[in-house]
């Protein structure tokens, strides 16, 4: 089936949609984007992603390309358009083309550059992957350093997660200085004596949206957590670990480097918020 996606105020099927090639998303990776998730044919935080994208852009000092009254509308159309149930909306803004290749920004005037498209994902809340867990291996965090800003520079992440393939892994967590950073394309935690342990908020890590909710429904549920930074090797020696995403919710993370994290198999912490994180996003999807 043939995709319906958006481009710069345009629905059109998938093979009919074009940017320049000297848009600077392209040459520069001068563009940021979010992934939203639909389950049950609604959006899942979107207000977060929002809120996140226009921080992006104003970190980067790109122009908004829209209301976010006008994102909300684009993207329950794509949803409609294309009948998706389960799956994602993937949105990019960039800096747009003034018609060549420059490193200086193009002028104040040049219109951004805004794409959207689905993709249809049936079965993502009831993951086979979240039932067996993930293993991971730990990598050199060499990206640059605004992390927090949700950029389309994704080569090393990429690299990373071929890595874990050639390790025959799930994914990678990213080490800088002896501390654990992020996963290629999530948050990490691990659980020891039932205390939920993350790498606090900075310009080093991702601010996540699906982070911040899990976190906010742990201490809800009379979890304790403690935000501080935290070595590979103390992830080893934890009872149990997970990411958290947008795209996978929470994942349980049943191995590091080789190491089986309890008895191997996923924790009753990552499990429940997991279930939690579910139940309280359907509820809130608009």
């Amino acid at each position: 089936m043939t995709r319906t996606v958006y481009v710069n105020g345009e629905y059109l099927p998938e093979t009919e949609a074009k940017v320049s090639i000297f848009d600077r998303g392209f040459l520069m990776a001068d563009a940021v984007y979010e992934v939203t998730s639909v389950l049950d044919g609604k959006l899942i935080d979107f207000e977060g992603h929002a809120v996140r994208l226009k921080r992006s852009l104003n970190e980067l000092q790109m122009a908004e390309p829209c209301s976010k009254e006008e994102l909300l509308e684009i993207h329950r159309k794509l949803v409609e358009l294309n009948g998706i149930e389960e799956g994602l909306i993937y949105l990019q803004v960039t800096r747009g083309s003034d018609g060549d290749r420059d490193f200086v920004f193009p002028a104040e005037d040049t219109k951004p550059t805004l794409v959207l498209f689905t993709q249809n994902k049936p079965g993502l809340a009831d993951s086979p992957a979240a039932k067996k867990g993930a293993k991971i291996i730990s990598i050199d965090d060499i990206r640059w350093g605004r992390r927090d800003i949700k950029t389309t520079q994704l080569l090393y992440p990429s690299l990373g997660k071929m890595m874990a393939k050639a390790a025959g892994c799930d994914d990678a967590w990213m080490v800088e200085d002896g501390h654990v950073t992020e996963g290629t394309s999530n948050n990490a935690y691990f659980v020891k004596n039932g205390k939920i342990v993350t790498r606090p908020l900075s310009s080093d890590i991702l601010h996540g949206i699906t982070r911040k909710a899990v976190l906010r429904m742990a201490a809800e549920a009379q979890m304790e957590i403690e935000e501080r930074l935290f070595t590979i090797d103390e992830a080893k020696e934890a009872d149990e670990a997970f990411t958290t995403s947008a795209s996978a919710f929470v994942m349980p993370v049943v191995e590091i480097d080789g190491v089986p994290l309890g008895d191997g198999t996923p924790g009753p912490i990552a499990k429940r918020l997991r279930e939690i994180y579910l139940d309280e996003s359907r509820k809130a999807a608009i």
